[in-house]
């Protein structure tokens, strides 16, 4: 089975989780658990009642307005969110290596419509 999950916009990256962090620790936790809940919301509307049993490879698409944000800031932290996010609503059993076997990155701009695509893929 395969699982689509579109995110409007765009998270915090990396460099704003580690000046968040540096300033505040509580500062940069408030910032992931604001991101996550994002997720969590679109999780819930769009993914209602699934709970994914087997181990998932996801494929993940990042669409931002332009270049500016470098691409592994965008999705290091971006993908920490999302996975934590998935977990806490029960989409997924865990995110260690028993249930996500991989992911992959693709990156693009969309000026109109920034937003993250994940398509999950049970394996």
């Amino acid at each position: 089975m395969e699982y689509l999950l579109t995110i409007p916009g765009k998270l915090h990256n990396l460099n704003d989780y580690i000046s968040a962090e540096r300033s505040n620790r509580y500062v940069g936790g408030q910032m992931k658990k604001a991101d996550q809940n994002i997720v969590i919301h679109y999780a819930k509307k769009q993914l209602k009642g699934i709970t994914i049993e087997n181990p998932v490879f996801m494929e993940y698409a990042w669409y931002e307005k332009d270049k500016r944000r470098d691409c592994d800031n965008i999705s290091s932290f971006g993908r920490k969110v999302i996975q934590d996010a998935l977990v806490e609503t029960g989409v997924l059993k865990g995110d260690g290596w028993k249930y996500v076997v991989g992911f992959s990155d693709r990156f693009e701009v969309d000026r109109d419509n920034p937003r993250i695509e994940i398509l999950i893929r049970e394996v």
